[in-house]
Parts: C-alpha cells; structure tokens; sequence
C-alpha cells in the first residue's frame, strides 16, 4: 500500500469527520472483490435491507479468515487511525484508548464477546438506497471506518452518492454528498467528531448512508475495525 499523508488526512478528519484517500487498489482487485459478493462460502450472513427497514440494496458479512486484501487494508489503516482516536477521546474525555494495532484491539473486542467479523460487502441496484446510520455493533467501538468503492460512478452506475449527515447541537444539520471513484478509500467517523467551542471541546454526531441508485450496479467493501457480539 502506497505511503499516506496522514498531517493532511489527520487534518481533513479533525475538521469535517471525514476523509478521501487517493486511489489504493486497483480496478482489477476491485472487480475480483465484487465478483466475489457471489461466493457463499466467504461470507456468515446476508442482510435484506427492506426486511429491516434500513432502505433497499442488500450486504453481506465476511467471515474470518478475511479476504487476504480486506484483512492488508484493515490492519493497514489501523495504527494511523487509532493514534487520531486517542487525540479525540482525550479532546472529548472519552476513557477508552486504542493499542497500536488492530489485532490488539481486535482481542479486546473479544474478551468483551464481540467475536464477530464486521467488513461487509454493500450491493445496491436500480432502486435501491441506505438509509442514514451509524455501524455500531457492541458497547465496544472504534471512532472511524472506511468504505472501498468497488464501482465506477458515471459508468457502471448513476446515483448512488455517499451521504453523511452532521448534527451540530443549536443548529440546523449539515449535510455531506460525496461520489469517490473507484479503487479510493473513504475514511469517516463512526459516530462522532470533536469540535472546539469557546468552552472545550464537544461533541458532533455524524451518520451516514447511500442515495437511492437511479440506474446500474454499485458495490463498495466496508470495512469496520470493531467485530459484533
């Protein structure tokens, strides 16, 4: 994996609760990855959306062992994300710290019962869309989490935007409508960010979703760094 700027990605998290990673896999990765959402065996359960009134589309969990590139990039974006984590828990007075790498982190979250794998790959087709959300599996959690874009905005489909939504207390939401092409990495808070104000720091909470697809395919990989009980 090609070395990050993490100053400047650092940066754009603290400021917005999000970041886009420059490409890091390549179209023919991405299409072997999406190709597999049709192999049974890699996966420890299928989601109908509509059943659950989540929107319309349907994903499905891997199971451990992970994919060899879904496990390289979910300990590769670890350590730099977790030494952001740590900067805004302290900022926030939030108790819990992170270790340096995932499979650490990865133990905690098992002694505390949360054994199950959490990366997923996300199939959307005409019609369908993700209602906003935030992907917590347990008490435990960790602070961000990352969405490859297995698809090509434009050609493989329309639609389909990457939304997110921001609360901030006394005012009226904001919201954030990207559309990152394929092979990028989308790194964004898990549920909230700090912000200063005149008295410390306090918390914005952040959900996201997807745009309902007008037309065509879209398939991306999520990767979350905490496992569901």
């Amino acid at each position: 994996m090609q070395k990050l700027n993490w100053d400047l990605h650092g940066h754009d998290l603290n400021e917005n609760g999000f970041t886009c990673l420059p490409p890091l896999v390549s179209v023919e990765e991405c299409r072997d990855l999406a190709q597999g959402y049709d192999d049974p065996d890699r996966y420890r359960k299928t989601v109908t959306m509509k059943q659950h009134n989540f929107g319309r589309g349907e994903y499905r969990y891997f199971s451990y062992p992970l994919p060899g590139l879904v496990d390289e990039l979910r300990h590769a974006l670890f350590p730099p994300l977790a030494r952001i984590a740590n900067d805004w828990h302290e900022k926030l007075n939030i108790v819990q710290r992170y270790p340096d790498h995932l499979d650490e982190w990865l133990a905690v979250c098992h002694q505390a019962g949360q054994t199950r794998p959490t990366p997923l790959i996300l199939n959307y087709q005409t019609g369908d869309w993700n209602a906003l959300h935030q992907d917590i599996y347990g008490e435990l959690y960790f602070p961000f989490q990352a969405v490859l874009f297995l698809t090509q905005p434009g050609r493989d489909y329309a639609g389909g935007e990457f939304v997110m939504l921001e609360q901030r207390p006394r005012r009226q939401s904001k919201a954030i409508v990207l559309q990152p092409e394929q092979g990028q990495v989308l790194v964004f808070t898990t549920r909230h960010r700090p912000a200063k104000g005149t008295r410390g720091y306090y918390r914005v909470s952040m959900r996201h979703g997807v745009s309902e697809v007008r037309q065509g395919t879209r398939l991306n990989l999520g990767i979350i760094f905490h496992d569901a009980q």
